[in-house]
């Protein structure tokens, strides 16, 4: 009976080396395999979309192409609602003027620079109510306009009540902005901008709506500014 020990005992050794050995080699495979897959160029879309509006072929063509805009342009305006309190007051007379002077500063800024030719807004009647990138282009072809510059503004108010002083009103802004280009349908240019303003009630103020609206459109101006700069920056490249 003892002899029998020894010689199995040498059966297990040798069948543990040979099981080490194949999971050794096991890594070695996996790692020819990943070589290799990172050797195989993609040259196209590896996902089924059938909701795509662009087909594989112009994808290719837009990725691997080059684009210029026009050197003199004409600009079509749409101011896109970000927040919507629009709907509740737009027949308010402070609120459209804030509006009016937001298009206004977006307005003036662009015309500063020597490429652009005419900033016309495009009005409510030629923008569909389900706004996509078919009708805007479709409305600035109408109004013969070589790009769109769309704008939208969202922003809010907080106020920090104070027993002894003057209540602290803080507003923050955020403005967005994209430049489509009409013959193309491509977006060269895009921004985003974030400012926000710490101020308090003036005396010459009636009341505290007065103020709290002066701050937050003073929110919304800097990041048309700031927005603005980055237009001018882009154009002259």
């Amino acid at each position: 009976m003892k002899p029998i020990l020894p010689a199995l005992f040498a059966l297990l050794l040798f069948a543990s080396c040979t099981s080490t050995k194949q999971m050794a080699l096991a890594p070695d495979e996996n790692f020819q395999k990943n070589d290799y897959a990172k050797d195989t160029p993609i040259v196209q879309s590896l996902f089924s979309d059938k909701a795509s509006t662009i087909s594989e072929e112009n994808i290719q063509k837009i990725l691997d192409g080059t684009y210029q805009m026009p050197q003199q342009l004409r600009v079509a305006l749409v101011k896109v609602d970000g927040n919507s309190e629009g709907r509740y007051f737009w027949n308010d007379e402070s609120y459209l003027k804030t509006q009016q002077s937001y298009i206004d500063l977006f307005t003036s800024t662009l015309l500063q620079s020597s490429r652009i030719k005419k900033v016309t807004l495009i009005p409510d009647l030629l923008v569909a109510k389900q706004l996509t990138y078919t009708h805007l282009r479709e409305a600035a072809v109408r109004m013969q306009a070589d790009v769109v510059v769309l704008f939208s503004v969202t922003s809010d108010i907080y106020t920090k009540y104070k027993t002894f002083a003057k209540d602290d009103i803080k507003a923050f802004a955020t403005t967005q902005l994209v430049i489509l280009d009409v013959r193309t349908g491509l977006v060269p240019f895009s921004a985003i901008s974030t400012k926000d303003v710490l101020s308090q009630k003036k005396k010459e103020e009636t009341d505290f709506y007065e103020a709290r609206s002066r701050i937050k459109s003073e929110a919304v101006l800097l990041t048309i500014t700031d927005i603005g700069v980055q237009v001018s920056a882009f154009l002259k490249q």
